[in-house]
């Protein structure tokens, strides 16, 4: 079993009603998301929320998709979240935030 050590970032969404994919496991491969940063470059705070989805959906609070759910972050500030989560082939993490100002970003390492 190989290691690749990764990066994913993406720009948050205007709605927490809109989501975007911040990463893609590939097909025949397991990631292991260690951590994923929250900026917000606002003056005013922001929303999140944060899902696993087996598709590039809407994650569900029914199943137990939600890591994040109507967090807020600070005007110019950075949530750190320590994860851990296994995340098996071609699975999604689903974001959105209430303003573009907010970025995310995922470190990980892929198992192929």
């Amino acid at each position: 079993m190989a290691n690749a050590y990764k990066y994913s970032a993406i720009q948050g969404t205007a709605s927490t009603g809109t989501y975007a994919t911040l990463y893609t496991t590939p097909a025949s491969t397991e990631a292991v998301i260690s951590t994923i940063l929250v900026c917000n470059t606002a003056g005013t705070s922001a929303t999140i929320r944060i899902g696993l989805d087996a598709t590039a959906g809407t994650p569900d609070a029914a199943n137990g998709e939600f890591l994040v759910y109507d967090a807020t972050v600070a005007a110019n500030d950075t949530l750190t979240l320590t994860l851990g989560v296994v995340l098996d082939a071609s699975k999604y993490i689903r974001v959105s935030s209430s303003a573009t100002t907010v970025n995310f970003s995922a470190f990980l390492t892929e198992i192929t």
